[in-house]
This record gives structure tokens, C-alpha cells and sequence, in this order.
């Protein structure tokens, strides 16, 4: 393990912090707030630290697979840790554990939150509340990848350590050129649905405010109802097309730029995503016409939640959990099932389930036909055993995971509807449940240890489980080791080859 170079690119992450702390802060001062002081302590506290990290460059600057888990973890952890300061230092969350909960909660794209009301905060804290999901949505890692300069061999490593999915490429030959594109075409959604908004009738901030949920696939608003203030049927179709898109494995905008129509055409999984969301609007909408009077009405609500719910994003416009029970059970579905890989939404992932489906299909027929040869395909192309066996851990991992949390959090004696669904909306970023942490509801109520449970949900969730876990175990691991010219060159090959399919994010 190489630490030194681990600690200096998360110095060089803690900078890029206190950079991005002066957008805020210029809300602030356009505003007249005093919350400018403290957003401006934490960012001198960020760009401090980051100063002691990097005051001295390490002269192996060498990252493989446990430096970049490493300082994904540890960004992730520091950025979360000092990003909670405004909030905290200027009073409007008084404990720091909640703080940080909230903080998390916004990088982390989860949304669920311990502010019982949010109409009274500064704007400048709105928008940075609220700023956190956008940083934090195409990964905050990938955003500092495309604004500072690293070597390829680091850049690789940290990506395919951050990037939610079962697998992490490259579209260019060079990482920080894939950041750039990515990131480019995440402005670019962002800045038109904005401009949507704003035409649509939303005020410019909450515009911005709601842009930066959606993107980010978060959900923070700057109203108590969220979206369902506005009480816009232009506004819902608006954000709910948005959620969507953002859902969709950003490689496909990539192809549409270049014009390669038949790699979108071809995509099974965005045929599945938009199929299963689709029929799952329909569904509920026919479940829920009695409570909105006509079935296009009540597709504007269940299109809505659905495709918030499964994009994790976490906005609502109406009270879920008054809703019909198989309606409710489709969207407790919905929350698990996710978006797709390499968007900014969580849970298991459409692509991840595909694999699985697929893998247990094929099973099934060596089964019945032990001379049959099967294989599992992807958009025509032969999947990897060691991705077949990277989802099947995977999920084991998930499930242990998740039956421990519940555990933990009926220490607080609340009941199972409660904690279950608390911990299915951290754990896939989601945001709301149902019962006691419902739309209308909120995680203020949970005890310090039991939102410390919450938080790690929600870093080991939107981290796909594994990077965290990996990174939290650093100080164990023995010193660097020299690697050969020979075992370098093999593993540059890894992310972005033909054998790109081997490698687990």
C-alpha cells in the first residue's frame, strides 16, 4: 500500500473542496448572509487540510487497485466530514451527527434527511445542501478528475474504484478525457432542464435547487412539500422525464453525440429500464384512479414516483404511503430494482439483475441439458464468468448488509415498515420510506448510533459496497510492494479493452 501518495490525492480532493465551498458562499454574499462566515471557516478548514497533505509530493506517485479504494474511501469520508461544517457552525443543524447525515445524504445522492423543515435555512445553505447532490451525482471523485491533472495509471484506478455499475470503462483513451465528456454531458442536461423549469414558471433558485435533485438523482429541495408545492402538472411531466434521463447509463449520450445510433438501439438495458419503468407507471396508475379521479391523472402521479423512486431520486408530489398496498409493495420494487449502471441513480442496478436473470436462465438449462453449452450475453456480446461471479457476491454482500442494518435499527424500537424501508431508501440512495421516515416524514427520530448505521448505508450503497469496505480496511494492509514493467502494462489493459468486462467497480 502505497499511503503516501494516498494521503496527497485526497489533499489534492480536499482542495478542490474548499474551491467548490466558494459557490455557496457567493450566495451568500449576493443574499447578505451571514451563513458567509462559516461556509468561509469551512472552506479554509478544507484547503488547511489539504495543505498538510500535500506539502510534500511523494516520490512514488504509483496508484493500483487498493490506492484508488483507499482514497475513494477516505475522500469520501473527509469531503462528507468537512462539508457538514456550514451546516453545524452556522446553527441550522445543531448536532454534528445530524450534520453529517445530512451531508452524506446529499453526496452520496440519498436525499433522506433529519430537517423536520427547510423554508427557514439560508438559501446559501439550501444551495449547498443541495449542490452536494449535483458534486456527488456523477461522482465526486470523476468531477476532480476532469478539473485536475493526473496521470492516466492513477486516473484509472480512482474511476473504476467510484463509478457505480458492474463494470467501469473508458469512452477515450484517456480517463480524464471520459470525465470531461461525462461531466460535459451532465452540464449540459442540467443547464436545459433548468432553463425548462424556469420557463415552466419555477423561480430561478428553485429552479437550480431542483435541477441539482434531479441530476444528481437526490432529491433536496428547498421547500418542505418538495415538488408537490408548485402544484404544476408542467412541472411533474418536466422532472419526471429528467429523473429518467438521468437514470440512463450516460455512455449511451455519448454514442448519441458521436452519432452511433445502433450502440443505443442495441442496449438491453435501457430496453429493460424504460420497459419495467413504463409498466410500473401503468400499474399503479390503474391501482390509484379511485384516490385521483381519472387514469391520466393518476399516471401523472404514479409516472412521477416511479420514476423517482427507481431513479432514486426521492422527490414526491403526493403521499405515497396513503397509497394502495400492491401499489406501495411495486415502489418498495421499484427502490431495490434502481437505474442503470453508469447513470447517477442507485440501487442494484437494471444491468446487475440482467446478469443475474440471465446467469440463473443459463443454469437452468445446463441443468436439464448437461451437454449443452450456454453462455450469458449482453447486447450480443459474451459476458465474463468473473463478472457473473462479481454480481453474485455482490449481491450476498448487499443482503448481509441490509439484514445486519435492520438489525441494528430496531434497537430503536421502532417498527419493521420503518426500518426496513429506512434502510432499503439509505442503502439505494433513495431517500423517503414509508411509516415513520414516509414522504411527509423525516430521520430525526432515529438515535445518533442508528443514523450513524444510516450513513454507512448510504456511502457503502452509492459506492457499491466494496470500494468503502476495501478502503476503510487500508491501514491493515502491508507496505507498497514494487510492481514489475510487465504486471503495470497487464493491468493498463484492464479498464477500456476487450477484457473490461473482468473488472469489478
Amino acid at each position: 500500500m502505497n499511503r503516501k501518495i494516498v494521503f496527497y490525492t485526497t489533499g489534492k480532493i480536499f482542495k478542490a473542496l474548499a474551491a467548490l465551498l466558494l459557490l455557496p458562499a457567493l450566495v451568500a454574499l449576493w443574499y447578505h448572509e451571514r451563513t458567509l462566515v462559516h461556509i468561509l471557516v469551512s472552506a479554509g478548514i478544507a484547503y488547511l487540510s489539504g495543505m498538510l497533505l500535500t506539502h510534500r509530493k511523494p516520490q512514488d506517485t504509483a496508484i493500483y487497485a487498493k490506492e484508488g479504494f483507499a482514497i475513494v474511501a477516505l475522500a469520501w469520508l473527509g469531503l462528507s466530514s468537512i462539508g457538514a461544517l456550514p451546516l453545524w457552525l452556522s446553527g441550522a443543524i445543531p448536532s454534528y451527527i445530524d450534520a453529517l447525515f445530512e451531508t452524506v445524504s446529499g453526496f452520496t445522492t440519498t436525499g433522506a434527511s433529519i430537517m423536520p423543515g427547510v423554508e427557514h435555512v439560508s438559501r446559501a445553505l439550501l444551495f449547498w445542501r443541495s449542490f452536494t447532490h449535483w458534486v456527488g451525482g456523477m461522482g465526486v471523485l470523476v468531477f476532480v478528475m476532469a478539473i485536475i491533472p493526473l496521470s492516466e495509471r492513477r486516473s484509472m484506478h480512482i474511476m473504476r474504484a467510484e463509478v457505480p455499475g458492474p463494470t467501469s470503462g473508458k469512452l477515450l483513451p484517456r480517463m480524464r478525457d471520459t470525465a470531461k465528456v461525462l461531466y460535459t454531458l451532465y452540464l449540459g442536461l442540467s443547464l436545459l432542464m433548468f432553463t425548462l423549469l424556469v420557463i415552466a414558471g419555477m423561480p430561478a433558485f428553485d429552479s437550480a435547487i431542483h435541477t441539482f435533485g434531479t441530476a444528481g438523482t437526490g432529491g433536496f429541495s428547498s421547500k418542505n412539500s418538495s415538488i408537490a408545492f408548485y402544484d404544476s402538472a408542467t412541472i411533474d411531466w418536466i422532472t419526471t422525464i429528467f429523473m429518467t434521463l438521468f437514470g440512463v447509463n450516460f455512455n449511451l449520450y455519448y454514442y448519441l453525440m458521436i452519432r452511433n445510433y445502433k450502440a443505443v438501439y442495441k442496449n438491453e438495458e435501457l430496453r429493460w429500464y424504460l420497459g419495467i419503468m413504463v409498466f410500473l407507471s401503468v400499474v399503479i396508475a390503474i391501482n390509484i384512479i379511485p384516490l385521483k379521479g381519472s387514469f391520466l391523472n393518476a399516471l401523472r402521479y404514479s409516472a412521477f414516483q416511479v420514476s423517482s423512486l427507481m431513479t432514486t431520486t426521492g422527490y414526491a408530489t403526493a403521499n405515497f404511503d396513503l397509497w394502495p398496498s400492491f401499489s406501495k409493495t411495486l415502489l418498495v420494487l421499484a427502490m431495490f430494482i434502481g437505474a442503470s449502471a453508469g447513470s447517477t441513480g442507485g440501487g442494484l442496478k437494471v444491468s446487475r439483475l440482467m446478469i443475474l436473470g440471465k446467469a440463473a436462465k443459463a443454469e437452468i438449462k445446463r441443468m436439464l441439458h448437461p451437454r449443452m453449452v450456454t453462455s450469458v450475453t449482453m447486447d450480443d456480446k459474451p459476458v465474463a464468468e468473473s463478472t457473473i461471479t462479481g454480481a453474485y457476491v455482490y449481491i450476498v454482500v448487499y443482503f448481509a448488509i441490509a439484514a445486519v442494518s435492520v438489525v441494528l435499527l430496531s434497537l430503536d424500537g421502532f417498527d419493521f415498515e420503518t426500518n426496513f424501508t429506512a434502510m432499503a431508501a439509505c442503502f439505494n440512495n433513495i431517500g423517503p420510506g414509508l411509516s415513520k421516515v414516509g414522504p411527509i416524514c423525516n430521520y430525526s427520530e432515529y438515535s445518533d448510533f442508528s443514523k450513524i448505521v444510516l450513513i454507512l448505508d448510504m456511502l457503502l450503497g452509492r459506492l457499491e459496497i466494496f470500494p468503502m469496505l476495501f478502503g476503510l480496511a487500508f491501514p491493515f494492509w502491508k507496505g507498497h510492494r514494487k510492481v514489475s514493467a510487465k504486471n503495470v502494462r497487464t493491468d493498463n489493459t484492464i479498464v477500456g479493452s476487450k477484457s473490461s468486462d473482468k473488472t469489478r467497480s
